[in-house]
């Protein structure tokens, strides 16, 4: 085999095997970092985390069967590589950890059921940036959830409920819990007796954080039996975006 053909030979293999670009961009004035976690049975992208500057984006390429999450680390340090919202471990590369909540994400999962691309945005790990999501190029039958940009695009922070809020240096508000990790209990947990959607449901709750939730970003999840009508849908999608903050 010539150079040439080897050189031809890999460049196919990895094509096939890195078709699907996300584009992720930080809209913040200062550095945030990424956080990204593949699914069980799938690659940490850039093996798990790195470094995004004031309105940098950067392109990170996956296999189109990939399944994970994305998210950004706030308020971090880069000598202890600590971070206040979103940290995996103080580390840069987060290598299979997640996101220590509060954390907005962003999850996909490509070519799952019926060949199609699953994405949403969630808060049921709680909010500490917006985020969205959006293909391009892709085709869907044109309804509300196909093809379309996901997001949640209110600064939750500004609206956070005393009792949920975080706060980091001079006391600013830099994240916004989940109930259940606020207050711990089986039932805002969506655990033990209310472990099932018939059990857990937000309007018998003390409080119905997610409605509130809900309100500011409705097309995000707000908690762990949440409707599904926050799931979208797309097809023969090459490319996506991921924002977060501004």
């Amino acid at each position: 085999m010539s150079f040439f053909q080897l050189v031809l030979g890999l460049s196919f293999f990895y094509l096939s095997i890195e078709a699907i670009e996300f584009q992720i961009r930080n809209n913040e004035n200062g550095a945030v970092w990424i956080g990204i976690q593949g699914n069980p049975g799938h690659a940490h992208l850039r093996n798990g985390g790195f470094v995004l500057g004031a309105r940098q984006q950067v392109s990170v390429y996956a296999s189109d069967n990939w399944a994970g999450r994305f998210w950004a680390r706030t308020w971090c340090d880069g000598r202890t590589k600590h971070c206040l919202t979103g940290d995996c471990g103080n580390r840069l590369e987060c290598a299979g950890a997640g996101g220590n909540p509060p954390a907005s994400l962003a999850e996909i999962t490509l070519r799952g059921h019926g060949g199609l691309d699953y994405y949403d945005i969630s808060l049921v790990d709680g909010f500490n940036l917006k985020v969205s999501m959006q293909p391009f190029g892709g085709r869907g039958d044109g309804g509300r959830y196909s093809c379309r940009r996901a997001g949640c695009d209110t600064p939750i922070n500004a609206y956070c409920p005393r009792e949920l809020q975080v706060r980091g240096p001079n006391n600013y508000i830099i994240g916004c819990k989940s109930a259940c990790l606020a207050f711990n209990t089986d039932q805002y947990c969506c655990r033990g007796a209310h472990a099932f959607p018939w059990t857990c449901k937000s309007t018998d709750w003390p409080v119905n954080y997610p409605a509130r939730f809900k309100q500011w970003c409705p097309d995000a999840y707000s908690y762990a039996y949440d409707d599904h009508k926050s799931t979208f849908t797309c097809r023969n999608v090459r490319v996506y975006r991921i924002v977060f903050g501004g």
